[in-house]
């Protein structure tokens, strides 16, 4: 009887009523096993995109808008603007944009220039640089 299990099983009422016959045991055995390794191939693959989101760059302004103030409420102004502050002395990673979104200056950030910086982050637009970085940071993780 081993030969039976190779074979489809068919329910009483899948017969009467046309519909495909159930796969056998060793078919769905193959397909869990599959299942299983698609997760093992998935997780790492999440982790390095969760690593690579934290690593990405906001250049504070984008190279196009280089030598432009932050005014505090995210805007670029011309330089020496009243109440705006000088660019960011460098790109800001994402881990950094997270922590500064939460309250946090990184090391050799102008601490009361954080709040501008990070509004000019909230205010960036498709096709700017460091949008995709910030966008990756707002996408649930698993």
């Amino acid at each position: 009887m081993a030969e039976d299990y190779d074979k489809p099983e068919k329910l009483p009422e899948a017969e009467s009523h046309g519909s495909p016959a159930l796969p056998g045991r060793r078919a769905a055995l193959m397909l869990g096993a599959v299942a299983a390794s698609s997760v093992v191939t998935i997780r790492p693959a999440l982790a390095s995109t969760a690593a690579s989101v934290l690593n990405c760059r906001i250049p504070i302004p984008d190279p196009g808008h280089a030598g432009e103030y932050v005014a505090s409420d995210g805007r670029l102004v011309p330089p020496e603007t009243k109440g705006s502050f000088p660019p960011a002395p460098r790109a800001v990673t994402g881990e950094e944009a997270k922590k500064m979104m939460s309250g946090m200056s990184p090391p050799g950030f102008d601490p009361s220039a954080r709040q501008a910086y990070v509004n000019y982050i909230r205010r960036l637009q498709h096709g700017t640089s460091g949008f995709t970085c910030y966008a990756s940071l707002q996408m649930p993780r698993p």
